[in-house]
């Protein structure tokens, strides 16, 4: 097989190859490892090579829907025994740290057939939106190099954008699977709440927010991986009720005619660019075409409280990363970035009260987003509010880096709340990425659909919201916009390609 077929098929479309024997999984690890060396000094998408273990995986006889595909795992939560897991992070990629267990992930990923050759970047502790950190380099967008592929998934989507693998492991406490599936021009589901398996160490992650899934090209990869990898996990609080059918089997019945409510405002008040009101515009378009009624309407939830609600919980948990990163490694404080101390120091001086009175208010969320489900099917909304940002816009400037440094130093974050900065810090990073907090707080299903391109070339999704448990609903709508409107064989001009 060449790379010009490889890049052809979807993850299933591989699997089905190597079943029938038309070719091997040595061949498509090669294939794989081939495009990566190709692409990967332009784009830094891939920070850990997992050769050995790919090698001898390749040998195997394996099962599983994606049987003997390659495939990548994000450095962030997606842990594989004994190999060095870096977050992002300086102090553990000092430290080699590698942890003792697969995640259950990780097993529900092997368990699926692939073969895991190597781990992508992410921002340090998956904190932003963009994936440029200090530790492991800047990753890019191959659409455009000067743009960013996203984050906090933006390693494994630059290499599904840029055709290494059909698809890649990613996970999203905040938009972290949609914002990269829409900067790169990928398709994003982020499972709902317990859906799939956050343990055995990090289950129920930031009260369930954050969840585990895959970045891929097509919608079918994603249902079937969504197959393979959901379902009950010992210790889990919650078990959910699985569809009657597969959801693989979900998407090949086209959706009823849908009641979509669309926002196109930012919840923080700032305008949107006019490409963000040109993807929503492309996507009603298509909606309409295809028998859907979409209108203007949204759940009464103040965005702002959201927004500020959404960053108290991830200040508390940067909190919780850094000192248990400290106490695993005996890291300095410059091991660690200078906005990342600045969230942690803030997060430390939240009070209880003040914590679960955030806590408290998302439940408020939730109803105002059921209220809204019980007279629309979904939520449309821009997955960002502009095309990718460049490299480097997001890096805190210099000034405010000078003032937050005599600041951290005070033994209380309560100065840095009040000196306004690291709000202004807040505001300027979700500015970018203002609408995929609602679905990680009420812990619903959202996804990315990559349905518009800029006329500078750049990708940029569309995301709808369900209510609770409609993952199959998601999948078919966006399996039938894939019909429409294809994009599979769109892909960037990077490397030899």
């Amino acid at each position: 097989m060449k790379y010009s077929e490889y890049v052809q098929h979807d993850a299933l479309g591989l699997a089905r190859l190597v079943a029938e024997r038309q070719v091997d999984a040595t061949a498509l690890l090669h294939l794989a490892r081939e495009r990566l060396a190709d692409v990967n000094p332009q784009l830094n998408a891939v920070v850990h090579r997992m050769d050995t273990i790919a090698d001898a995986r390749a040998k195997e006889s394996v099962d599983g829907a994606f049987a003997g595909v390659p495939f990548l795992i994000k450095d962030l939560f997606q842990d594989y025994a004994g190999v060095p897991s870096g977050y992002g992070n300086a102090a553990l990629k000092r430290a080699g740290f590698a942890p003792q267990e697969h995640a259950e992930i990780t097993r529900r990923f092997m368990a699926s057939g692939v073969n895991i050759f190597a781990k992508t970047n992410t921002p340090e502790f998956g904190a932003k939106g963009v994936t440029e950190p200090e530790a492991f380099g800047i990753t890019r967008n191959p659409w455009n190099t000067g743009h960013t592929p996203g984050g906090s998934s933006g390693g494994s989507a630059a290499a599904v954008a840029a055709g290494v693998v059909p698809m890649a492991g990613a996970n999203d406490g905040g938009g972290s699977i949609r914002i990269p599936a829409a900067c790169c021009g990928l398709f994003g589901l982020k499972p709902g709440r317990a859906r799939v398996p956050g343990g055995p160490a990090r289950s129920d992650l930031m009260h369930g927010a954050a969840v585990d899934h895959v970045i891929t090209r097509s919608v079918r990869d994603s249902a079937a991986m969504l197959d393979a990898i959901a379902g009950y996990e010992k210790g889990a609080i919650v078990r959910l009720a699985e569809p009657e059918a597969g959801y693989l089997a979900a998407i090949e019945t086209a959706p009823k005619a849908l009641r979509i409510g669309v926002l196109d405002t930012s919840p923080l008040d700032i305008p949107l660019h006019e490409q963000a009101h040109a993807a929503i515009d492309t996507t009603t378009k298509l909606l309409e075409s295809l028998g859907h009624t979409v209108e203007r309407a949204a759940p009464a939830i103040d965005g702002l409280q959201l927004g500020r609600d959404f960053l108290s919980m991830w200040f508390v948990q940067m909190a919780i990363q850094v000192d248990d990163v400290r106490a695993r490694t005996g890291a300095k404080a410059d091991e660690f970035e200078l906005d990342t101390r600045a969230m942690a120091h803030v997060g430390r001086a939240f009070s209880a009260t003040e914590y679960m009175q955030a806590f408290e208010r998302w439940r408020g969320y939730r109803y105002a987003l059921a209220e809204f489900h019980a007279e629309y099917d979904l939520l449309l909304t821009p997955t960002l509010a502009n095309p990718p940002s460049c490299i480097g816009e997001s890096v805190t400037p210099r000034w405010q880096q000078m003032a937050l440094r005599p600041l951290l130093r005070l033994p209380t974050g309560r100065a840095l709340i009040r000196s306004g900065i690291v709000e202004q810090i807040a505001r300027e990073n979700l500015k970018h990425v203002p609408f995929t907090q609602l679905a990680n707080l009420t812990g619903v299903p959202a996804m990315s659909v990559p349905l518009h391109m800029t006329p500078d070339g750049l990708p940029l999704g569309s995301q709808f919201v369900g209510a609770p448990s409609s993952e199959s609903l998601l999948l078919r709508l966006a399996a039938q916009l894939e019909e429409a409107a294809p994009w599979f064989d769109r892909l960037p001009v990077i490397g030899g390609h």
